[in-house]
């Protein structure tokens, strides 16, 4: 039972189809996280393990906190840079089967540090299917320079390519700052003219918008509806977020259906 919850808008429950929130771990210590799973893991639908972090903790930790978010009906899973990390080494088969191993059921595929083939990132996407993993694949790169040589075109045949190749859901690249890369220009602001012209050749159900900024997340709730998917959100963002989906800041009230 909440307070006032009779002022509280209603909203998909989980498991739900629609409405993500995929929240970046940085790196938090189990009673940390926890804590903050416990007053608000129900607005999180998936718990990214950011970059290599997991690789510089405790395995037995890890292992704790992957169960934990798992127990508050969260999907947790490896960033993509960690199998980015993996292919480098050669070693994409010792990845698959130590974060089975972990506890892990979902995993985040990408090439936004790398020069993997396309067709290698495709082929390890259904071979992480094949192994029973829910996929995210990613596509974008880091590299502001190399994002940008991306046309939308090309955009748009990478992400159905993915989810042809068997991507649960496809995240569109915005790292952590959100600002000058993908569909965000220097100052953090969406290019509404490339937005809509994806969202004219992709399945936006399949879509996971990285929208680590406030006004971001404000303006895809204003645009797409509470329920939009929504990724790279800070720990310290989560109830932000879904007051922003609920109709709760002066952002979206009255403003959200």
């Amino acid at each position: 039972m909440k307070c006032f919850e009779f002022l509280l808008p209603s909203r998909e429950k989980k498991p739900r189809k629609k409405g993500f929130t995929m929240v970046l771990d940085k790196g938090l210590g189990l009673k940390t996280a926890k804590s903050l799973m416990e007053i608000s893991g129900e607005y999180v639908d998936f718990l990214k393990f950011g970059w290599g972090t997991i690789i510089v903790h405790d395995k037995e930790i890890i292992k704790r906190k992957i169960e934990m978010y798992k127990s508050f009906e969260i999907t947790p899973y490896t960033g993509g840079t960690l199998f980015e990390i993996a292919y480098i080494n050669n070693k994409v088969p010792e990845f698959f089967k130590e974060a089975k191993k972990l506890g892990f059921e979902a995993i985040e595929i990408s090439d936004g540090s790398t020069d993997m083939t396309e067709s290698e990132k495709l082929n390890f996407i259904s071979e992480a299917k094949e192994k029973g993993f829910y996929v995210l694949s990613e596509v974008g790169k880091k590299d502001p320079k190399a994002d940008a040589s991306i046309t939308m075109e090309k955009r748009i045949e990478l992400v159905n390519a993915e989810l042809k190749a068997g991507s649960d859901m496809v995240i569109i690249e915005a790292r952590e700052g959100g600002k000058n890369i993908g569909i965000y220009d220097e100052k953090g602001n969406a290019k509404e003219e490339e937005v809509d012209y994806l969202l004219k050749h992709i399945p936006g159900e399949k879509i996971i918008w990285e929208a680590p900024n406030k006004d971001q997340q404000v303006y895809f709730i204003l645009k797409l509806g509470k329920e939009t998917n929504l990724g790279n959100i800070s720990t310290d963002d989560i109830t932000s977020l879904e007051t922003i989906r609920r109709g709760l800041r002066g952002d979206t009230i009255n403003k959200i259906k």
